[in-house]
């Protein structure tokens, strides 16, 4: 009887995964799919079919051909940069504040960080595009990059890895006499790089997908970063979803790149909590 329900539950497991699975990565497979169709193939086809009956990288090139691809990957890379260098440094500075200094308010502050993780986008982006036009840093890279500099998310995991540090470790550097500054520096860093790199990840992949900000900020073509500039092959009376998906591949191909050669280390900071050996 034992086995029996072991056995079921093992069934009822894996029919959830493989469903997950298909919802995750079925859209993905079916993107990959379209972009290699060539004419010859019915992209309206019932039933649809994965394979393509005449694949083909023309519809790569012609996504090249039609919008400067490199250009927009070049703004792209230097909102992102901006991105992760202003997440890296100002979490783990707002971090060890909130985590690991004695101060009056720290709670409340940490409090109402926690509920601003509750309001849309939608609900502060015009106090946000009034605040970027106030500063005159409309229709630039810096006024895509500006309000993502610093996420309330990535302070609160920043919080939590400072906090799970011993303070067995301050303790002894203070003995040693170091200040503030070299305890955070050359303790309290180090121990926390894990958490640091999901950080960047976090803040990389928002930058790069991000689209509602930069086609709100932006009305210079020259500064249209890669989401918004591939939807230029979207066009007023006609569009082929070949070009469509050949173009989401090819924006989604530095991600997948970034995140594997990162993953170790994302995986590691996720679980962080005590002392590195």
């Amino acid at each position: 009887m034992t086995k029996k329900k072991v056995t079921v539950g093992k069934v009822v497991q894996y029919t959830i995964l493989i469903l997950m699975f298909i919802l995750l990565v079925g859209p993905f497979v079916w993107e990959i799919s379209l972009a290699f169709k060539g004419r010859a193939d019915n992209v309206y086809a019932v039933p649809p079919y994965l394979i393509p009956k005449s694949p083909t990288w023309e519809n790569f090139k012609q996504v090249f051909r039609q919008v400067p691809i490199m250009h927009y990957v070049v703004n792209t890379l230097i909102v992102a940069a901006m991105s992760i260098a202003g997440n890296v440094i100002l979490s783990t500075l707002a971090g060890y504040a909130l985590g690991r200094l004695e101060w009056r308010g720290r709670k409340t502050v940490f409090t109402v960080l926690m509920l601003t993780m509750v309001i849309p986008v939608e609900g502060i982006i015009i106090s946000q595009f009034l605040i970027i036009k106030g500063m005159h840093l409309q229709n630039t890279l810096i006024g895509i990059a500006l309000p993502g500099l610093v996420g309330a998310i990535n302070i609160i995991l920043m919080t939590n890895a400072f906090k799970g540090i011993p303070k067995e470790l301050e303790e002894a550097a203070q003995v040693d006499g170091a200040n503030v500054w070299q305890q955070f520096i050359h303790i309290c860093v180090p121990q926390v790089r894990g958490t640091m790199t999901v950080v960047g990840i976090f803040a990389f992949v928002g930058a790069w997908n991000d689209f509602l900000w930069p086609l709100i900020v932006v009305s210079d073509e020259s500064h249209y970063t890669l989401t918004i500039g591939l939807n230029r092959l979207k066009g007023m009376f006609i569009q082929d979803p070949r070009l469509i998906a050949a173009g989401a591949i090819v924006s989604l191909l530095p991600i997948v790149i970034f995140f594997a050669c990162f993953q170790k280390y994302f995986f590691q900071g996720l679980e962080q909590g005590g002392i590195k050996e």
